[in-house]
């Protein structure tokens, strides 16, 4: 006989652990095990009403050791995929209402007027309670309902391209008869200095880029390469003739982790500009932290395009299709969105003349508007401490070619001078916008400081070009 049980010990322990193994590799270990209890003091099935608002709602839990408040959480889903907070406490007990309750599970996706389960459970850093479920009839809010981000999402940035969408901000309501203004608004976690992040008419989502998020959270003060917490409402205003009325989500926190913006070179070329279609010859715009702009001449019906070096490869860039359009619409001034490798140059069509052209770095977008100085000068004139500030005798300079000047003088270490389209103040007249060492970038009126030498007390030769909007200082 115990000859037969060593046997059958023998047989069934192995087949024992072989299901023990299966058991264990069949668990769900996206779930975490509840490591203390949450009591079942809910609703059990509930039809739920606006009246009931204000009704008490009381969870109660164990204690734990774990460092932190704890978080009740409802998720329609027994997972937990996608979840809302109901609230916190430092305690073991959280007391809320029937309001606050029905807002969170429709923030979690449970639909109004429909009977769902819901699922809740308690949260403290690492350590989650054992979930418990209730049927549950929630009803709509009058009050937007953000459905993305969810609670503790974490929204990746993409910094190598900044125009593609990074997150999307979703929300539903019901019904208010009117034209609805969204607007949201973000703000660090636990501020209440919330700025504006986009505003919809009637739509109930906004996209953000990974630029427009990433600009967003480097203003909000969030430091690069660290997760931040970042809050977000909507607020709908609504005008009738009953007066205005706005009515404000529930906030929702995620986390973002901002990226260093990588800035780029752009070369402007083109039939339209002054160096024409040689690649050698493009005329650098110069930066200005996320801003890269020129001062320069534009031929009337003249096509242009940018390149990221002085050559064709690798880097060319044109408009998008909408801009292209956007491009042809205005004369003077417009605005459109670089591409890569764009098949279409640019089409100048504003008037022949001086142009301020501004390249936004991370958003791609362009603008082209008039200089405050657009027509060529017909004579240019050096002014300054080289010979005194008085403008009617500054020292005219000689046009050596379409839109350049020069002239030859010693100038002493620390001099400061400008340039002038005439003797006096009331007219033309260019300083420097942006310098590296004896060269620079020249702007009209307002937009510049003086050019300041530095070198040696001997003689240079100082050229202006006007069309390129750069100037050089050369020793002879």
């Amino acid at each position: 006989m115990k000859n037969i049980f060593k046997i059958l010990v023998v047989i069934i322990l192995p087949l024992l652990l072989i299901q023990a193994c299966r058991d264990e590799a069949d668990r769900d270990w996206t779930n975490p095990e509840a490591s203390f209890k949450l009591y079942d003091t809910t609703l059990g099935a509930a039809v739920l009403y606006p009246t009931m608002a204000d009704n008490p709602f009381i969870l109660t839990w164990d204690k734990t050791e774990a460092a932190g408040d704890y978080s009740v959480i409802v998720s329609a889903t027994e997972d937990f995929a996608t979840k809302a907070e109901i609230g916190t406490s430092t305690t073991n007990t959280l007391k809320t209402t029937i309001g606050e309750l029905n807002m969170a599970m429709l923030q979690a996706g449970l639909s109004p007027y429909t009977a769902q389960t819901a699922y809740v459970r308690v949260e403290k850093g690492t350590e989650v309670s054992n979930t418990i479920r209730f049927s549950v009839t929630p009803y709509p809010a009058a009050v937007p309902v953000i459905t993305s981000p969810t609670a503790g999402q974490t929204i990746a940035l993409d910094a190598g391209n900044p125009n593609a969408v990074a997150a999307t901000v979703t929300w539903k309501d019901y019904a208010y008869g009117v034209d609805v203004n969204y607007t949201v608004e973000i703000a660090p976690h636990g501020s209440t200095a919330f700025v504006t992040g986009g505003t919809t008419l009637n739509d109930k989502m906004l996209t953000w880029t990974n630029f427009q998020l990433n600009d967003a959270a480097l203003k909000l003060g969030a430091p690069v390469g660290v997760p931040s917490d970042i809050d977000v409402r909507v607020t709908a205003s609504t005008e009738s003739t009953g007066g205005t009325i706005t009515k404000t989500s529930k906030v929702v926190t995620f986390s973002v982790t901002p990226y260093q913006p990588a800035f780029v070179s752009f070369y402007l070329v083109g039939s339209g500009t002054a160096v024409g279609w040689d690649a050698s010859k493009a005329q650098i715009l110069h930066n200005n932290n996320e801003i890269s702009e020129i001062y320069t001449y534009l031929q009337n019906d003249g096509e242009f395009r940018f390149l990221g070096q002085q050559d064709w490869n690798p880097l060319n860039y044109s408009l998008n299709a909408d801009g292209i359009q956007e491009g042809y619409k205005y004369f003077n001034t417009w605005s459109a969105n670089l591409v890569p490798s764009g098949t279409d140059n640019m089409k100048f069509t504003g008037n022949s003349g001086m142009y301020k052209i501004n390249i936004d770095q991370n958003s791609r977008d362009i603008t082209v508007t008039p200089s405050s100085s657009p027509t060529l000068p017909t004579d240019v004139y050096l002014v300054g401490s080289l010979q005194g500030w008085n403008a009617s005798t500054a020292l005219k300079m000689t046009q050596i070619n379409d839109g350049v000047y020069e002239y030859e003088i010693a100038i002493p270490d620390g001099a400061e001078f400008k340039f002038l389209g005439q003797q006096d103040w009331s007219g033309l007249e260019w300083g420097n916008i942006h310098n590296a060492g004896n060269t620079g970038f020249l702007g009209p009126n307002g937009d510049n400081n003086n050019i300041q030498f530095s070198g040696g007390n001997t003689m240079y030769k100082i050229t202006a070009n006007v069309k390129l909007g750069t100037y050089m200082i050369t020793p002879l």
